[in-house]
């Protein structure tokens, strides 16, 4: 039943309202999920399963009911706590792209000068196109984009962008959904919404990045590091945190030379 309500809810109504109201709707739901067998390290809350999300099969057991996170948010956190100074080091930031579990919290922490960025995004502090960044050269410490170069049209333009918004030395976090059997690879003649969701794992995505992202944020001209921090974890604590899907337990992150 759960499924079928987000599923149709994700359909009828534009990321913009589901943003304003996605909180007002974990309220409500919280209740039915109360329990001890999963914990998310986002904002520490256990239930006794995670909400289900997104397409197909594949969707149960991903959100949590608390600050809607989901395994690339959790996997993150650790990663930014145990691998980053992130938490402690002063640093200039700009986030695309803002997730909800993160936006409150990056917002609080003392040693960042952070900033939201999107097209769209009701809670982001500026409109940008991150393949056309009004912004100054060498400005950021750290930029994070996750989950947003499948969606873009030019993609070169967009890591050329970065890397020139980044400071020499600066550091980037840059996800992206990862079909860990194929190359990375793309068509931009196709638009049909069907055919993308077959080909590219999603209706709005405009390509499918593989097993060789690494190599390809390298030609763009990154500095490139796949951290393994998901296999650090112990694996009951992976379940327990519902840390990542297939082809994604790795985080990437790149530094401007």
């Amino acid at each position: 039943m759960m499924k079928k309500l987000i599923s149709l809810l994700t359909k009828i109504f534009p990321r913009q309202i589901l943003i304003k109201f996605s909180y007002l709707f974990s309220i409500l739901i919280r209740p039915f999920y109360w329990g001890d067998k999963v914990e998310c390290p986002v904002c520490g809350k256990h239930f006794r399963k995670f909400l289900p999300y997104g397409y197909g099969e594949a969707m149960d057991n991903r959100l949590c009911p608390n600050c809607l996170s989901l395994e690339r948010h959790r996997l993150l956190w650790l990663y930014l706590k145990e691998k980053t100074g992130f938490f402690t080091d002063e640093l200039k930031v700009l986030h695309f792209a803002p997730e909800q579990p993160f936006l409150k919290k990056f917002k609080s922490l003392k040693n960042l000068d952070y900033t939201t960025a999107d097209l769209d995004s009701p809670i982001a502090d500026l409109h940008l196109d991150v393949t056309k960044i009004d912004l100054p050269d060498n400005t950021y410490d750290v930029v994070i984009c996750n989950h947003v170069l499948e969606h873009v049209d030019n993609v070169d333009n967009a890591f050329s962008e970065i890397k020139r918004i980044l400071k020499p030395g600066g550091w980037a976090i840059l996800m992206v959904p990862i079909n860990p059997n194929v190359d990375t690879f793309e068509d931009p003649s196709i638009t049909d919404p069907n055919e993308r969701q077959r080909l590219f794992g999603q209706y709005d995505h405009v390509r499918q990045f593989g097993r060789d992202y690494a190599e390809v944020l390298a030609k763009a001209g990154f500095q490139v590091d796949a951290d393994r921090l998901y296999f650090e974890i112990s694996e009951n604590q992976r379940e327990r945190m519902r840390l990542a899907r297939p082809g994604e337990e790795l985080v990437y992150r790149v530094v401007k030379l």
